[in-house]
């Protein structure tokens, strides 16, 4: 299931780079940036029920209910190439269940997927309830995604990128933190920026957001939604929210669903752009990572943080047509 040369396979220990070599590489070497785009985040196996009345407490609800390949990192991943990202790279922990269904998934809608194999936890599972108006509701089992580790990351990953995007979630438990860190600093000791993604308002909490800014240090760019923003900084405006965050991080976009998304630098907001209408919003599952995908492919195709934002709205707003957290397959 991987690809014709044996890459997209990470042994569950660790056990090399699927890009040749695993160690730091030379000392005082640094790769020509490229232009591709790696995300270290997660692959997540989605069960999307869409139900167009109040959930019944202790009895049935009438549903639509899909099985779908997800996971925040993994959709970035997925809506870069739809933007036009050429090179897209995944790094991420499945379980062996489920593994070859996921890395067929993503090398189908042309990831290049390094997935690290776990023998003893299945891939993670999320139930996504989505109501008649489209909004979503998560109910989240970590799985194997908590687990990625250290030896799962090799710095070689990084080579020919121009960009590295953290999925938040890895934040949220010490195991997959530790990798998420490794990943930031090398990016960092090699000059390539670093995004990252907040990811959830609810697991943001119970972590607190002292600590979670502490461990985005020496990221680029911050790319919160409103609730996030808000919870990071005490702010109820998100544009003031943004724009504090700015004070910290070089470049802060804030999403703000069918709002559209308010982009800080410098302590200040620095532009405002409006998302396309939906007319027929079918689920909002995914349409975060939609936008931060569209965002990113245009930032390496060369344009500023607004034109990029408006990228982001257009993808988001495709995310927000179609079930599940994927580009429907071409």
């Amino acid at each position: 299931m991987s690809g014709p040369s044996g890459e997209g396979e990470v042994s569950g220990q660790g056990g090399g780079s699927p890009l040749g070599g695993h160690g730091p590489g030379r000392p005082g070497s640094r790769p020509e940036a490229g232009r591709g785009l790696l995300v270290v985040g997660d692959v997540v196996t989605d069960v999307v029920a869409r139900h167009g009345s109040a959930l019944a407490h202790g009895t049935d609800t009438k549903a639509r209910i899909r099985t779908l390949p997800g996971g925040a990192g993994a959709n970035v991943a997925c809506w870069a190439v739809r933007s036009g990202c050429p090179d897209v790279r995944l790094l991420a922990r499945a379980g062996a269940e489920s593994v070859d269904w996921h890395r067929e998934a993503l090398e189908t809608a042309g990831v290049r997927a390094f997935l690290a194999v776990d023998d003893e936890v299945p891939t993670a599972t999320v139930v996504a309830l989505v109501d008649a108006a489209a909004e979503r509701t998560f109910l989240t089992d970590g799985g194997a995604v908590l687990r990625l580790a250290v030896e799962d990351f090799a710095p070689t990953m990084l080579d020919g990128v121009g960009r590295l995007h953290l999925s938040g979630y890895l934040l949220f438990a010490a195991v997959s933190r530790a990798a998420a860190l490794l990943a930031l600093r090398t990016a960092v000791e090699r000059g390539v920026p670093v995004s990252v993604d907040p990811a959830s308002a609810g697991f943001l909490g119970e972590l607190g957001p002292k600590r979670f800014l502490e461990f985005a240090e020496g990221a680029q760019l911050l790319l919160p939604n409103a609730d996030e923003a808000r919870l990071l900084t005490g702010l109820p405006e998100p544009g003031a929210a943004a724009a504090e965050l700015s004070r910290r991080f070089p470049r802060v976009v804030v999403t703000l669903g069918a709002r559209g998304a308010v982009v800080a630098a410098g302590g200040e907001v620095v532009g405002r752009v409006p998302a396309p209408p939906v007319p027929e919003p079918v689920d909002s599952t995914g349409a975060g990572d939609a936008f931060t995908g569209g965002f990113l492919a245009a930032l390496l195709a060369g344009a500023d943080e607004v034109a990029a934002a408006a990228e982001g709205c257009r993808a988001g707003a495709s995310a927000v047509a179609t079930v599940g957290g994927r580009p429907p397959v071409r």
